[in-house]
């Protein structure tokens, strides 16, 4: 059968929803009689394109197109962020929301998978602006949004901020205040203390499990992270405080590195004054590409999907690469790094903290209780161990990568959902 989900979307092997599709495709063999219902599994339920317009502050109008696509919704309401990028497709934001169905799965949270976006440039746009596109987009998807429907979270240029407009704009259109409608909000707004850092935490709380696992100690090891927004900076203010030096990092703005480690309390006040890590005075510039080459013990790739390509795999020196990112290496590349003895652990598991505190974000706006950040730390890190623990377990069992051991783990539970629920009609 054709397993492309919508006629105007034709993947390829190395974009985002084929990168998902083969990695589906690979754990079929271990779903049992499961493995009938596999095809569930390549088509989102739903996906809704907006025309996003708005008037900017020069009186003209303009349009932004806009998506949310629901993968899956057999385990629970949708979960899923919104990202704002010029290069944002529908393609890219069925991957994300389908890779929500599986990282939800894998951690047991009671939530099916979704994710939405706008194809902007949000830099562009003035504050008021910004409100007023998040507003619209916010409207045009409230048909199928909702606080036990299909609930959004900050992503790639989206904050609390954005958050709470949207919030706002939930709850004026229904008439009553639906904190729950969103995750990722001000904490004075029904926010969780922890949310923001709980992305880069969990990255953190992975990468330390594995590193146990690898009898690689932490103290001393060498770090190079892509990506120095919320994800990559919170994991590696955490492994510098483990003891680990942050060795190399790469952003938007360029690619610097130190063999002996960064200053952390200095390079994060760079990057706060000037929006990036280029042109920190603690480390010296170097070329982009050259960041593969880097010597470290750990590689976190957190920025956006597609970045670890088979070329750049053979380069890597890294013993663990730890996925803050979603869809950070293509399936060759996979190969490749699980044949040069190189342990990845998943996007999928390794940056499943933000959704983690989202659901208990979700679960104090809904009992109107809160919780301390200790505690929410502390089911963190227990979940996280946890679930990385089982789907250890499952690799070994199957002698399969810890990818496909995810996928084997998640896709078992979303489909025994699909197949008690049965179909309607």
């Amino acid at each position: 059968m054709n397993n492309n989900p919508l006629s105007f979307v034709q993947p390829t092997a190395d974009s985002p929803w084929g990168t998902y599709i083969s990695q589906v495709d690979r754990v079929v063999p271990y779903l049992g009689h499961l493995a009938k219902w596999a095809e569930t599994l390549k088509r989102p339920k739903r996906a809704l394109i907006v025309d996003v317009p708005i008037e900017l502050d020069n009186g003209e109008v303009a349009h932004f197109e806009g998506y949310r696509v629901q993968h899956n919704l057999s385990r629970g309401p949708g979960k899923g962020g919104v990202r704002y990028h010029p290069e944002v497709t529908l393609e890219e934001v069925m991957a994300l929301s389908a890779w929500m169905t599986v990282k939800c799965a894998a951690v047991n949270l009671p939530y099916g998978g979704a994710k939405g976006g706008i194809r902007v440039d949000p830099k562009k746009l003035s504050h008021k602006e910004l409100e007023r596109m998040t507003r619209r987009y916010t409207s045009e998807i409230g048909i199928i949004i909702g606080p036990q429907r299909d609930i959004p979270a900050p992503d790639v240029n989206t904050n609390g901020q954005i958050m709470a407009w949207m919030m706002d704009t939930y709850s004026m259109n229904t008439g009553t205040t639906a904190t729950g409608v969103v995750t990722g909000k001000p904490i004075h707004l029904g926010g969780s203390l922890g949310r923001v850092k709980a992305t880069g935490r969990g990255v953190f709380v992975t990468g330390r499990e594995a590193a146990r696992r690898l009898n690689m100690k932490l103290d001393g090891a060498r770090v190079a992270v892509q990506g120095f927004g919320n994800v990559g900076s919170s994991a590696a203010e955490l492994f510098a405080q483990a003891g680990a030096k942050i060795v190399a990092a790469q952003d938007h703005t360029g690619t610097i590195y130190n063999p002996s480690g960064f200053d952390m309390a200095d390079i994060t006040a760079h990057v706060k004054a000037t929006g990036g890590v280029g042109g920190f005075k603690g480390a010296e510039a170097m070329d982009g590409e050259a960041f593969w080459d880097v010597a470290c013990d750990i590689l976190i790739p957190a920025a956006l999907e597609g970045q670890i390509t088979a070329e750049r795999a053979q380069r890597i020196k890294a013993r663990l690469v730890l996925e803050g990112a979603n869809g950070p290496t293509l399936p060759t590349a996979d190969d490749i790094l699980a044949e040069r003895g190189v342990l990845v652990v998943p996007d999928v598991i390794c940056n499943a903290g933000g959704v983690t505190v989202s659901y208990f974000e979700w679960v104090q706006d809904f009992s109107s209780f809160f919780w301390s950040e200790d505690e929410i730390n502390l089911r963190l890190d227990k979940i996280m161990a946890g679930a990385l623990k089982h789907i250890w377990d499952t690799a070994d069992k199957h002698r399969i990568t810890l990818r496909t051991a995810t996928f084997a783990v998640a896709c078992e539970r979303i489909l025994i959902a699909r197949e008690e629920r049965g179909l309607y009609p």
